[in-house]
């Protein structure tokens, strides 16, 4: 983006990226991530495991995000003049019991082979689903308490949204998705929460 231009960038991924954004920790006060919901997600893993969420994040996605709804932030170049001149505010970091961040949208998926997602969904004290669903959905918010949760219909809308700091998932077996990226193995219980520090967005 134009308006970054005059911005040190870094656009390694893998082992390689993570190297280099802790190299950037070192060295800036503020980080921007030009890319996608997942590549943000990334970012804010590492600053986590780091323990280093006083770090300011800015984000620049070419287009609009299920981030940039949830935080209600610009897209293009209104994003990348945001990301350098903006203020950095305390949001809630919603995370799962891997230590991943989640910034857009978390899924549980049924695993291959079965229709039915099959268990029980609780966000903190509230009931969510108890028997055989679709799959749920899980949303950052930008207040507290941090996330909600949802069953969405056949065409993917979420009807009712159940917000709380925490939900949980007993199953038979599932699929993690984290902001469009795949887990590597089917699970029977995982949880996404909101972390005791937030993160410092920028925007």
């Amino acid at each position: 983006m134009r308006r970054l231009a005059a911005v040190p960038i870094d656009a390694e991924a893998g082992d390689a990226g993570t190297a280099a954004v802790d190299a950037a920790i070192e060295r800036y006060r503020r980080l921007v991530v030009v890319g996608g919901d997942a590549d943000l997600a990334r970012v804010l893993t590492r600053l986590l495991r780091a323990d280093r969420l006083d770090v300011e994040i800015g984000y620049a996605p070419a287009r609009r995000t299920a981030a940039t709804g949830a935080y209600r932030l610009p897209a293009g170049w209104r994003a990348a003049q945001r990301a350098r001149r903006g203020v950095a505010h305390p949001r809630p970091l919603i995370r799962d019991d891997a230590g991943t961040a989640l910034v857009g949208v978390g899924r549980w998926l049924p695993v291959d082979g079965t229709a039915v997602l099959r268990g029980e969904g609780i966000v903190d004290d509230a009931a969510l689903f108890d028997g055989n669903v679709a799959e749920v959905r899980i949303e950052p918010i930008a207040a507290a308490p941090g996330l909600r949760a949802g069953i969405p219909t056949r065409r993917g809308r979420v009807r009712r949204w159940v917000p709380g700091r925490a939900a949980q998932l007993g199953t038979t077996g599932a699929l993690v998705v984290r902001d469009g990226v795949y887990g590597t193995r089917t699970v029977k219980r995982s949880t996404f929460y909101r972390h005791i520090e937030d993160w410092l967005l920028v925007g």
